[in-house]
């Protein structure tokens, strides 16, 4: 039996297809053949390479004895579920006015992920960044998140160590770059 579809909202629904031939012991190719798509389209469907469309829902559907609609409300709810996650994890900037493209002069700045490379735009801030700049990122990240990484930084130049100490409160003595030398 197909679990509750309120209970799976936002899965794929060839996750719940694989599950579903796991349970009954159905091999996906004789599965295909059966409904009548080529074997490739349940695979692809399964390792969530392709999207269910009505037509092999209905298919789908039938075949299993499942609730009509079942595989393409599964699959509206996954595509409201891929939406919303698609707007929570648009990069997130820091305000660009505020940043000298030339900060960054070995890197792109439009493809800067100012997320997964916090470390490297916190450090370069602090150590070539104006009073402007350091504020903004000190406002992007957070002061605690801040202070975490100047802190456990690995070499920093003496203008991000002044700068830490200014606007971080930051001991030199807290550093560990000053502490590995």
């Amino acid at each position: 039996m197909l679990p509750e579809i309120t209970d799976i909202k936002g899965i794929h629904p060839g996750i719940i297809l694989e599950r579903e031939f796991g349970k009954r012991g159905i091999k996906k190719s004789a599965f295909a053949m059966q409904i009548g798509v080529y074997p490739g389209i349940i695979t692809d469907l399964t390792k969530q390479r392709r999207g269910m469309n009505a037509g092999l829902a209905i298919r789908i559907e039938r075949a299993l004895d499942a609730e009509e609609g079942y595989f393409m409300i599964l699959q509206a709810y996954y595509e409201i579920s891929k939406e919303k996650n698609k707007k929570i994890n648009e990069k997130a900037k820091p305000a660009p006015k505020l940043l000298r493209r030339a900060l960054f002069w070995d890197v792109n700045f439009e493809k800067i992920d100012f997320n997964l490379r916090k470390r490297y735009v916190i450090e370069r801030v602090f150590e070539r960044g104006n009073n402007e700049e350091i504020l903004e990122i000190i406002s992007f990240y957070g002061k605690k998140e801040c202070i975490r990484i100047i802190k456990s930084a690995n070499r920093l130049n003496q203008n991000a160590i002044f700068n830490a100490e200014r606007y971080l409160y930051i001991n030199k003595d807290d550093l560990l770059c000053l502490k590995m030398k």
